[in-house]
């Protein structure tokens, strides 16, 4: 018998016709929303293979809802959301991909959050949609300028904060970062960019843009003290993960004004999203879109492909995240 798949959401058509070669495939048609936990459950228990995407939970339950799954294969590079525990004593391989696409469309959207942010884009989109114009030299949406001023990237070292800082180099920005690990210095040469600790690049930046990997060390690495330490002027940029930031903090500092705006594509409980930040107008959010570029999305989707395929082939895939069930 062939063996059949189930997708959680639409992805791009290629992927799906490489999979429907070998395999019989069933897709969750809504792309609008991440499906209930019923839904994933109702799917994973008539399939051989689930595909899931970043957001969807496949928990315990889940997992234990076919007896006979032989993968899990996430087009995530951290498998944060998948049990990999469960999935590890029922002897199930858990894939990730390696996410090289993503670096460059991050980092564009990366830009686009911080000039927003900046320049009040969606503000005045907003008022001018409702009728109003303020003329061209009113003082109503005076917002930061962005040439030449000091941008300030945590996790600097990564390769998305390195395609920021390249695109900031067009800004005449001076760059700032930090992180557990320092890069040779001709790298930082090439890059324009210098080393200094955490506090210091929040008391000197102007711009602070998180690009931090998210683990038990960095879970609130931006609280309340750090967000404290930035300049009342400051905008906050996050493209990285939503845990590394306070959200209840950051939602009272914007409020309060200690920092003056901020630019999110990420959340601390996703798809959740803390109310004080909705209620605001100084900071603009997008739902987790860093990689939302349809030729990116395509090389996500065929990269779990590659994985599935691995699997159906008896072969062991390079990006699993518990390889200890190809010991045995």
């Amino acid at each position: 018998m062939r063996p059949s798949i189930y997708i959680t959401q639409p992805v791009a058509e290629s992927a799906i016709e490489r999979l429907r070669k070998v395999a019989d495939v069933e897709v969750n048609p809504d792309a609008s929303r991440v499906p209930d936990k019923e839904v994933v459950i109702a799917g994973v228990r008539k399939h051989d293979i689930l595909f899931a995407l970043l957001h969807d939970k496949i928990d315990r339950d889940v997992i234990a809802a076919n007896p006979k799954l032989r993968a899990i294969a996430t087009m995530a590079i951290n498998p944060a959301n998948v049990d990999v525990k469960e999935a590890t004593a029922r002897n199930i391989p858990v894939l990730a991909i390696a996410g090289a696409a993503v670096v460059e469309p991050t980092a564009d959207i990366t830009l686009a959050l911080l000039l927003a942010a900046a320049r009040n884009i969606p503000q005045a989109d907003r008022f001018l949609r409702q009728g109003g114009f303020p003329g061209a030299q009113s003082s109503y949406f005076l917002g930061a300028g962005v040439s030449g001023k000091t941008l300030g990237l945590v996790g600097g070292r990564g390769r998305i904060a390195r395609a920021v800082a390249r695109r900031a180099r067009g800004f005449d920005m001076h760059i700032l970062y930090c992180g557990p690990n320092r890069m040779e210095q001709a790298e930082e040469k090439q890059l324009q960019m210098t080393y200094v600790p955490l506090d210091q690049l929040l008391k000197e930046s102007d711009f602070v843009s998180i690009h931090a990997s998210l683990h038990p060390k960095t879970h609130h690495l931006i609280g309340e003290r750090e967000l404290g330490l930035m300049k009342r002027t400051a905008i906050l940029v996050n493209t990285s993960r939503g845990p590394i930031v306070d959200e209840a903090a950051l939602a009272r500092a914007l409020a309060e004004r200690r920092i003056a705006s901020a630019g999110l594509d990420v959340f601390e409980n996703e798809p959740q999203v803390h109310p004080g930040l909705i209620a605001l107008q100084n900071v603009v959010m997008i739902p987790h879109m860093g990689s939302a570029v349809p030729e990116v999305r395509e090389a996500m989707a065929n990269e779990v492909v590659d994985n599935i395929l691995a699997i159906l082939d008896g072969k062991r895939p390079q990006t699993c995240a518990n390889p200890e069930v190809f010991s045995g």
